[in-house]
């Protein structure tokens, strides 16, 4: 395989301040360092040629077939014929577009359907809909908060949070990952200020669960207010699939839960459900929602196909869980250590060598798996990893094929590295 250049040992962090003096242009350096890595980072921004099912083929110089465990579709339903099937009609009946923010033409009569179903099956009073997850968080936090407010979120949040926090001017303070003592004294330290406390539901980079009900407690005791974000645990906890909060019973305790529709609902977008009054509040002040054209119609009739099916038949619920837990139990076997991880979201903790990382990379899709490659600053340095994401549509076939491929390209190194724990977490 090809020996990784030196320029392995830098990652993004060492090009987030540009010495360029022209912000339109970036620096000499950066564009080096582009070109020395076009080899590791080909992994990035791959191709799929039949889309996230769970066998696809990646357009490579052959066409690759691969076992793809990096895609979020964790309940089958983008390839699922019904969701399909309800898509087509809305696109026959709306087009291709909504055309128009919400507030004043995007509106149909199927945005405010999917509001009202979704708000009924999380059992809040209403629901706003953004036409994207990334920008839904992002309109949610700055359209709540204001210069002189506290947001005390987990480490681990995910940006699109922190970056709302920040464009709303309002004070970030973060929280060591699950620890309610640090919450419990910040929340202390801040008495005064507005406050809110936000957290996730299943961590999208360690696959375990947000300490919610601990959290739930502590902020209550505080008076101050919880929203979780559901987006990797919406639709895939909880007996009835409404999440983290359901499945830890803190329904009563979060004052908003906030998701997207491109895991489990296999769309695009995000919402928000919550008090009435809020929800109407953060249409007029929530920018993403009020400045951005609205979901395309075809994408919410098929979401609303995902809510009649899961109501019916929650079966892939139980099955997304049955095939993490035999997924992950496979991975200890061989040896990979998968941290906290209790759900879907399985990461494969590799440690700090970078260019080892990517060497493994480019060998496991040789051989045939599709793993999403996470590295810093997406992750701390001293824990480089790939992430599998476990469906319910993968066959246990398709399982035991992607365990074969991984003890074959990662068992060796273990074995290699086993005097060394330093480089594997």
């Amino acid at each position: 395989m090809k020996a990784a250049p030196d320029a392995t040992r830098l990652s993004l962090g060492d090009f987030f301040l540009s010495d360029s003096e022209d912000p339109l242009r970036p620096s000499d350096d950066w564009t080096r360092w582009r070109t020395q890595t076009r080899w590791a980072t080909s992994l990035y921004e791959q191709r799929l040629l039949d889309g996230p099912r769970p066998t696809t083929r990646l357009h490579t110089s052959e066409d690759q077939l691969v076992v793809n465990m990096a895609s979020y579709n964790y309940l089958g339903m983008g390839q699922d014929p019904r969701v399909i099937a309800a898509a087509k009609r809305a696109l026959d009946r709306y087009g291709t577009g909504a055309c128009g923010s919400p507030l004043l033409s995007g509106m149909t009569d199927l945005h405010r359907e999917l509001e009202l179903r979704l708000a009924r099956f999380l059992r809040r009073e209403d629901c706003l809909l953004f036409n994207s997850g990334f920008g839904g968080a992002l309109g949610m936090m700055s359209g709540l908060l204001r210069r002189e407010d506290v947001a005390l979120l987990d480490e681990k949040c995910h940006i699109s949070l922190v970056d709302g926090v920040k464009l709303s001017g309002a004070r970030l303070v973060s929280f060591r990952h699950n620890d309610v003592d640090q919450l419990d004294e910040l929340l202390g330290t801040h008495r005064g200020s507005r406050r809110m406390v936000v957290l996730e539901g299943i961590y999208s980079m360690d696959g375990n669960l947000g300490n919610l009900r601990a959290i739930c407690e502590v902020a209550r005791f505080h008076g101050v207010g919880v929203v979780v974000d559901e987006a990797h645990s919406i639709l895939t906890l909880g007996a009835g699939g409404r999440g983290a909060v359901e499945y830890l019973g803190c329904e009563r305790d979060v004052v908003l839960q906030y998701g997207t529709f491109s895991k489990a609902f296999a769309g695009v977008g995000g919402f928000v459900a919550g008090p009435r009054e809020l929800i109407d509040y953060l249409r007029c002040f929530a920018t993403s929602y009020a400045f951005s054209c609205a979901l395309p119609p075809s994408v919410v009739a098929g979401i609303l196909a995902v809510l009649d099916i899961v109501d019916a038949d929650r079966s892939a619920i139980s099955r997304l869980a049955s095939n993490s837990e035999y997924f992950r139990a496979g991975l200890h076997r061989i040896g990979i250590d998968t941290g906290q991880s209790c759900t879907q979201v399985v990461p494969l903790i590799m440690g700090a060598d970078r260019k080892r990382l990517y060497e493994q990379g480019l060998a496991l899709r040789a051989q045939g798996l599709f793993l999403a490659v996470i590295d810093f600053p997406s992750v701390p340095e001293d824990s480089l990893r790939f992430r599998a994401s476990v469906t319910a549509a993968h066959t246990r076939s398709e399982l035991d094929q992607a365990l074969r491929i991984i003890q074959e390209v990662l068992a060796p190194e273990i074995e290699r590295t086993a005097d060394s724990p330093s480089r594997w977490v």
